[in-house]
């Protein structure tokens, strides 16, 4: 089964904890802007930058729009390189095709190197349901494990803790560890941990961040080299990304990755890069005898079957949306519930998961549009949301109501305020009539008036209307 997530009407109480958290909001405040920093220090000339990201939007884009042809000739070639292609609808399916792997060798450990689309499928959940040891082995990722949280950002999984509860986590945590607090000593201590879980296991599992159809090729960046030994180490390597990561060509790959490190952390280059196209060959020293990749739809072919929202599945996972939003920089990622948080999350979760169960994501935004601003592939994410709230709020059954859970904000008493408010604005006399009832009537309103008084005073007509206060100065 995938992993269970808390969704609204929790959601406004996870936001409000967040906000309320002083110690949780300066830490997020301090990292975002110390990524905003680097991201502009990488691009200081403005005008590469916006040809570059033109040029990214556009691989991806051609990417898309040739998605089918694409993923079959990916599949082609990987079969032909003697990669095992395999096909998921859904998160169960995704986690039914590792178990499978899993059991005909006769697997109880996996070391896993950093993926979202994992985290995405509850894969780990699945495997300890199993009789699996499923160990992350990217630091951050490991750490989070260990706390037997999710993570809140999706390069920096640990963003939220500090040194110091990093420090108390090894202390409980791990066998034969004392506390301390020094950054290089708490690594050195995860690096022996996770050294021997290399060793061991059975089966590694990494993600992908592009699928190369015209080769076959498996690319995949890292900093730690975690997900080098992941993928070389163990006997059998498993690749799971979404059908959406496909790109056309090798040299596609390069302007793409001049964009990903440098939006993402600010770094000009990743320090490990991994080209994966075919199992280990008689003549070779290291490397798995099989490789598999999970190309994994969940959704998303209903984003790709809509002109609008197909640019969502442009992504790159850069999350530089998220460090530019003053949302989740108040909130962190954990308040947004889901596996992708942030602006992006906002916009792929309901096609993840069902509009119904993430609608209010779509409204945690101020619209500032910042984070279309510094999208390397230029997705319009503003407009995007401004569409999502509208699928929320759509009346069953009508062409505006295009995606599984429209409507799913609308209620009767809402649908019935709007009704009324047709009927007045549409009959100048039963305007006026109304008008006059309310600013004499003005001593009557509501202290209470839904989401509108949670941060703001409550609404009052004026004493007088416009048209009264007209006919005063003409007299």
């Amino acid at each position: 089964m995938s992993q269970p997530i808390e969704f609204h009407p929790s959601f406004a109480e996870r936001s409000k904890a967040a906000v309320n958290d002083a110690h949780l909001r300066q830490s997020f405040r301090g990292a975002m802007d110390f990524l905003q920093a680097k991201r502009r220090a990488q691009f200081p000339d403005a005008a590469a930058l916006e040809t570059l990201r033109d040029l990214g939007a556009d691989i991806r884009r051609y990417a898309l729009a040739n998605l089918p042809a694409l993923l079959e000739q990916l599949e082609a070639q990987l079969t032909a390189n003697g990669v095992k292609v395999h096909w998921a609808e859904t998160p169960d399916e995704a986690n039914a095709i590792v178990l499978d792997i899993a059991r005909r060798h006769d697997a109880t450990r996996m070391v896993k190197g950093k993926s979202m689309v994992s985290e995405e499928v509850g894969l780990n959940h699945a495997m300890a349901a199993a009789g699996i040891e499923a160990l992350e082995t990217d630091m951050g990722e490991y750490i989070v494990q260990l706390a037997g949280e999710g993570p809140s950002h999706i390069i920096m999984p640990a963003i939220h803790k500090t040194k110091q509860q990093i420090a108390e986590l090894f202390a409980a945590k791990l066998p034969g560890v004392s506390y301390t607090d020094n950054v290089d000593e708490l690594i050195r201590i995860g690096r022996e941990v996770l050294r021997k879980k290399f060793a061991a296991a059975d089966i590694g599992l990494s993600g992908v961040n592009f699928a190369v159809a015209e080769t076959g090729t498996l690319y995949l960046v890292e900093n730690e080299g975690n997900g080098r030994m992941c993928t070389t180490v163990p006997r059998v390597h498993i690749a799971i990304t979404g059908i959406e990561k496909v790109v056309a060509k090798l040299d596609h790959v390069v302007p793409l990755n001049s964009l990903l490190p440098r939006s993402a952390t600010g770094q000009p280059v990743e320090t490990y890069q991994n080209f994966i196209s075919r199992p280990r060959q008689p003549d070779e020293l290291d490397g798995p005898d099989e490789v598999h990749l999970i190309l994994l739809d969940n959704g998303r072919t209903q984003a790709y079957a809509d002109v609008q929202l197909r640019a969502t599945l442009q992504c790159i996972r850069c999350g530089a949306c998220m460090n530019h939003c003053p949302v989740y920089a108040r909130i962190g990622g954990h308040a947004y519930g889901t596996t992708y948080p942030g602006p992006i999350g906002a916009i792929i979760s309901p096609h993840l998961l069902g509009l119904a169960d993430t609608y209010p994501l779509a409204f945690a935004s101020t619209l500032c549009g910042a984070c279309a601003e510094v999208c390397p592939v230029r997705i319009p994410i503003p407009d995007i949301l401004i569409r999502l709230r509208n699928e929320a709020q759509a009346r069953p059954g009508t062409t505006a109501a295009s995606l599984r859970g429209s409507g799913a904000a609308r209620t009767a008493g809402i649908s019935a305020i709007w009704r009324v408010w047709s009927l007045i604005y549409s009959r100048l006399g039963l305007y006026r009539l109304t008008s006059w009832f309310m600013s004499r009537g003005r001593a009557l309103s509501p202290t209470e008036q839904g989401a509108w008084t949670k941060s703001r005073t409550p609404l009052v007509p004026a004493p007088k209307r416009l048209r009264d206060l007209l006919r005063e100065r003409q007299r």
